[in-house]
């Protein structure tokens, strides 16, 4: 397609206002039609949602596309991820997306820009480019770093907007979010679904579903085996090993279902990825950031929701923003510690929280290191808090600040204390 051709294919989207638009009075097709040529877009992430992403942007008139990734192809990808090939295997993702989009498309005027790396490699000066971040990722972690990025840059009046999509099997979502204006990826963290796990006493004794056998051979049999060992579910060996100890198993207690790929699901955590699935919130995202650019239809206000298992439904809804956001907040994030917790027994509850979720904190007052796991010198100067009772530590109601190396904040802890003194037996 010549790009006289594909500019024909959607002027009638650009000349032809939509019927909701609230400001038809300021609409001016020259101007959509050169903001759509001339924007930078990011897309983070080229796996299954991204691979799509890059497809429709490039067919829908973007020209300036970059894109971030920082793994490569595996075999497994190619069922879903159709701008890769098996020659492919081992390279990576952005850069073969890129190169593989950009020859299809055959267009001159069309840049797409590769970078294999992670987004924390980029500075703010990086971010503030872009007129708008589309997000394929599979990660809570990278969605709420770059959250709190495009946050932080909004904090100078500049506003990125943030389109984030994510599928899961049959389902997925698509959300527009406008840093410091609707509630942002950090807000919704409590709608993330928890990881499913089992009972010990289940999957020791009785159990009754072949992922009760997975559990057993990795969380039990495992370690029995290979007690200094690290399972490596990227090493085909140790996958196989697995898979045969739980088949092994569920042929004891005659439960049928233990696949290879249900147990790489299951110790990985992996829900099944499906290309349909991954089209349609595609789809969502990029018709978002041609709105958001042309100005020619109102934005997602500002979470979709699809569901395909059951028939199929979809529901927009707008998620409002927290007052007690650690991103867009004002206020901090309120506690009620028990009083008999020591410092450690505080850090593996607020771990869990689904609301803060951190994997390596360090935690500090206004006027006290509580602990700090870097650098060593002062993890070991702080590491006898950990054993001392919170309440010894801090007063109610003094707010704990709390950094982790995977976000680019830090959260604000408002604390307060109820219970026994003593640990109940």
């Amino acid at each position: 397609m010549t790009f006289r051709e594909e500019l024909a294919s959607i002027k009638p989207l650009l000349e032809s206002i939509g019927p909701y638009n609230e400001f038809p009075e300021e609409y001016n097709s020259k101007d959509a039609i050169e903001a759509l040529l001339t924007s930078k877009v990011l897309v983070i992430g080229a796996g299954g949602l991204g691979c799509e992403i890059l497809k429709n942007l490039a067919l829908t008139g973007f020209k300036d596309i970059h894109v971030i990734d920082m793994d490569t192809i595996d075999i497994s990808n190619l069922n879903r991820q159709f701008l890769f090939r098996t020659g492919d295997v081992g390279k990576s993702k952005a850069q073969v997306a890129a190169k593989f989009v950009e020859e299809r498309i055959g267009d001159k005027q069309l840049k797409i820009t590769p970078y294999f790396g992670k987004i924390q490699d980029k500075d703010l000066e990086y971010y503030k480019q872009f007129s708008v971040v589309i997000c394929g990722l599979d990660s809570v972690e990278a969605r709420r770093w770059i959250n709190a990025t495009l946050v932080s840059i909004s904090e100078s009046n500049d506003i990125i907007p943030m389109i984030d999509g994510g599928t899961e099997g049959l389902r997925g979502q698509s959300r527009v979010i406008l840093p410091t204006i609707s509630s942002c990826y950090e807000c919704s963290l409590d709608l993330i679904s928890p990881r499913t796990t089992y009972p010990v006493c289940t999957i020791a004794n009785t159990p009754r579903l072949p992922e009760h056998c997975i559990e057993w051979a990795s969380v039990i049999k495992w370690g029995q085996v290979f007690p200094n060992q690290k399972f490596d579910a990227d090493n085909p060996e140790d996958v196989e090993w697995m898979y045969t100890a739980a088949l092994s198993r569920a042929n004891e207690f005659n439960i049928e279902g233990v696949t290879k790929s249900l147990t790489l699901g299951v110790v990985k955590n992996i829900i099944p990825a499906i290309a349909s699935t991954n089209a349609v919130i595609a789809a969502s995202c990029c018709n978002e950031a041609f709105k958001l650019i042309t100005n020619s239809n109102p934005i997602l206000d500002n979470y979709m929701t699809y569901s395909g298992d059951d028939s199929i439904f979809t529901f927009t809804f707008e998620l409002a923003k927290k007052n007690t956001c650690s991103v867009c907040g004002v206020t901090g994030i309120s506690i009620i510690a028990q009083n008999w917790w020591t410092l450690e027994t505080f850090i593996e509850e607020i771990s869990e929280k689904k609301d803060i979720q951190v994997k390596q904190p360090s935690l500090t007052t206004s006027s006290n290191y509580l602990y700090l796991r870097n650098p060593p010198h002062l993890e070991e100067i702080t590491r006898p808090n950990l054993n001392k009772k919170l309440s010894n530590l801090i007063n109610p109601g003094e707010e704990i600040i709390v950094t982790d190396p995977n976000l680019p904040m830090s959260l604000k802890l408002i604390v307060s204390f109820e219970g026994p003194e003593l640990e109940p037996i």
